[in-house]
């Protein structure tokens, strides 16, 4: 099973580059943890690990990521509960200083 996330920058029109991401279990055991890269993806979150049926938070660090922009959320986080290993996850984020959206990719 693989999670991914691909976080853009409503404001800009563009991938958010360079934002801190981490996966925990809901239990706050950490998963996996890195950066956005310059197509605002994170393949390295959960590459190579063995992920398991359960309940996931996501968190992305916005406020660090908006440094000089005020920002309503300093840090997003979005939970997210996985039934079926064989599927792949996608959990996209569509970011600005005030407001964001997220859905269930593919």
């Amino acid at each position: 099973m693989t999670i991914s996330t691909h976080v853009l920058d409503a404001v800009h029109g563009a991938p958010a580059r360079g934002l801190e991401v981490q996966l925990e279990r809901l239990d706050g055991t950490v998963v996996g943890t890195g950066r956005t890269n310059a197509d605002g993806r994170c393949p390295a979150l959960t590459d190579g690990l063995a992920l398991e049926v359960g309940v996931y938070r996501m968190r992305f660090e916005t406020g660090a990521w908006f440094a000089g922009t005020p920002t309503f959320y300093p840090v997003v986080e979005l939970i997210f509960q996985v039934t079926d290993p064989t599927v792949h996850h996608h959990v996209p984020l569509l970011l600005s200083p005030f407001a964001y959206s997220t859905y269930r990719g593919s």
